[in-house]
């Protein structure tokens, strides 16, 4: 319901999910975890340590939000969706509960991840925030590791106007006595994770003064990259298949997770790590990341739709050779859309579109509000309709860039 109708449907408790849980006899309890929050990368982070858990030989759960193309994408073990009947069970099971406690969807969603990931007695599981983190229906776990990628401006209604009231808020999956690895930091953020690891006395560590990117470049289909482990000194070089520019700052994230992973005993090794970050998108079924739906002309979409992941597409966009640029995009209402469209450029052809679902922007009140930044295009019905239309204009030599919200990739995948 968060989904289809935004904050409405957001609870700001964890209770709803512990009652639920406890009367399924607490099925978090019986498996490791690792919880990843972040404004933007934790997607890509929880697809990738999943993957590598993987090839490493453990059998790994993977709950993630929000989906696709199918619900069943939220919780998954080794790269397999959960069964249909394993959620319809689940639903008809616990029905008494759901009219008891009125949980939201979400917190249903988490219940049957954890009970899902007990009855198959997984090795340890890869558990993505919702949204936030202090409050969200994942936090009732106690997990191995804590993980934050970055702090942004997203859901600011809900999280706060300022980035130290977000970092404030993701911070919130910091334990007591459990590490946790720090993505990126700014000033403003820094001192926020530093002040919570130390109330939890939690060993903080920061990515970046552990790994440092010495080589980046793409080839083939592939992003070739190089890391130096500043500790040993030793140099690893990857093969990515997540290709954004921006994965390089996540996998800097999952290779220092990794380095803790390996202190608390599991054994993975460069192979591993080598083999599952080339194939992330296969091991764990991930998809809208930098995504290429066919060449001649080139379309590539992307689920970036805050500020901050707007930028890092931007970025992208510019490594790109083509003769005329072409942007499918369709927004949600409550994102601060006039920011992002004054990042966009102003030399494309704009193809407005809604999404369908109550939160989306209307089509004609995107066009609208895109004129005001000198973003020209035209309005269409749908978002097929928007890709069609793109496809007839564009030409061989084209770029094609679908994105703007989570659900317009959806639709066109």
């Amino acid at each position: 319901m968060f989904t289809r109708i935004g904050e409405a449907a957001y609870r700001k408790d964890l209770f709803n999910t512990q009652q639920l849980c406890a009367a399924i006899n607490n099925p978090q309890q019986k498996f490791r975890t690792i919880h990843v929050a972040g404004t933007n990368g934790k997607g890509s982070v929880s697809h990738s340590l999943s993957a590598i858990l993987q090839n490493a030989g453990y059998k790994t759960g993977l709950y993630t939000s929000p989906h696709l193309k199918d619900f069943r994408e939220r919780i998954r073990i080794n790269g397999e969706m959960i069964p249909k009947k394993n959620v319809i069970n689940f639903v008809a099971q616990n029905q008494y509960l759901f009219n008891q406690l009125s949980p939201s969807f979400f917190e249903v969603t988490v219940a049957m991840a954890f009970q899902y990931f007990a009855n198959a007695d997984v090795d340890i599981a890869v558990i993505e925030v919702g949204l936030g983190g202090r409050l969200d229906a994942t936090n009732i776990i106690n997990p191995l590791l804590s993980v934050i990628t970055n702090i942004g401006f997203d859901h600011v209604n809900i999280l706060g106007d300022t980035v130290p009231k977000i970092a404030f808020e993701k911070a919130g999956i910091i334990k007591p006595n459990i590490p946790v690895v720090i993505g990126e930091y700014t000033n403003e953020t820094k001192p926020v994770f530093l002040a919570k690891a130390d109330e939890q006395n939690a060993l903080i560590i920061f990515a970046n003064q552990q790994y440092e990117l010495i080589a980046n470049e793409m080839q083939a289909s592939y992003r070739n990259v190089a890391f130096k482990n500043l500790e040993n000194q030793n140099i690893l070089n990857l093969e990515l298949d997540l290709t954004g520019t921006y994965q390089t700052k996540n996998i800097a994230t999952v290779l220092s997770a990794v380095s803790q992973l390996k202190k608390l005993g599991f054994l993975i090794n460069d192979r591993h790590l080598k083999n599952a970050l080339k194939d992330v998108k296969n091991l764990t079924g991930l998809n809208g990341r930098w995504q290429t739906l066919q060449k001649n002309p080139l379309i590539i979409c992307d689920t970036g739709h805050n500020e901050d992941g707007i930028k890092e597409i931007l970025k992208n966009i510019k490594t790109i050779n083509y003769k005329n640029l072409h942007i499918v995009i369709g927004m949600v209402n409550d994102k601060d859309c006039a920011t992002i469209l004054s990042l966009l450029p102003q030399n494309a052809t704009y193809y407005f579109c809604a999404a369908k679902l109550p939160r989306a922007k209307l089509a004609q009140q995107l066009q609208n509000e895109a004129m005001a930044f000198r973003l020209k295009g035209n309005v269409y019905v749908s978002v097929k309709n928007a890709l069609a239309a793109a496809k007839k204009n564009a030409l061989e030599d084209d770029f094609i860039f679908v994105g703007g919200s989570t659900f317009v990739v959806a639709e066109v995948l």
